[in-house]
């Protein structure tokens, strides 16, 4: 099938899969004789098991490592599983982190009266010369 085929098919986009093909994440797609590329069912699930991937915000250099783990047949299901657990854990971070942002914003918001009047605590915080963090609200 050609690019568009692919793309169809697997719900990732032509240029994507061309710039996956750039970084190496695909190997090259065979070309025909007129220098078109060609894809496989094989090479569409493996454009499907990149979409989900990233959709699951996996970064590149993961997706390569679960390709390769997939790839090997003798691999231990316990290499995938403390792949993934090391991801949630980042993501616990992050979404600590987003929580802090968020506490902090909103602590902003409600001691800001809204009115027509120019004093602002948000604007006041955000042009502090010394930030320091808030107190996080559970």
């Amino acid at each position: 099938m050609n690019i568009g085929e692919a793309s169809k098919a697997s719900g990732v986009s032509a240029k994507l899969i061309r710039y996956y093909e750039s970084i190496e994440l695909i190997p090259p797609s065979e070309r025909t004789d007129a220098g078109y590329r060609r894809y496989t069912a094989n090479d569409v699930q493996v454009l499907r098991f990149i979409k989900r991937s990233r959709d699951l915000g996996f970064s590149i250099e993961r997706i390569k490592s679960l390709l390769a783990l997939w790839d090997d047949r003798s691999r231990k299901s316990a290499e995938v599983k403390k792949l993934a657990r090391h991801y949630i854990a980042e993501l616990d971070q992050d979404i600590e982190k987003l929580q802090s942002i968020r506490s902090q914003l909103q602590h902003l918001v409600e001691h800001c009266h809204g009115d027509h009047r120019p004093d602002c605590p948000i604007i006041e915080d955000l042009a502090a010369p010394h930030w320091t963090p808030l107190p996080k609200h559970h």
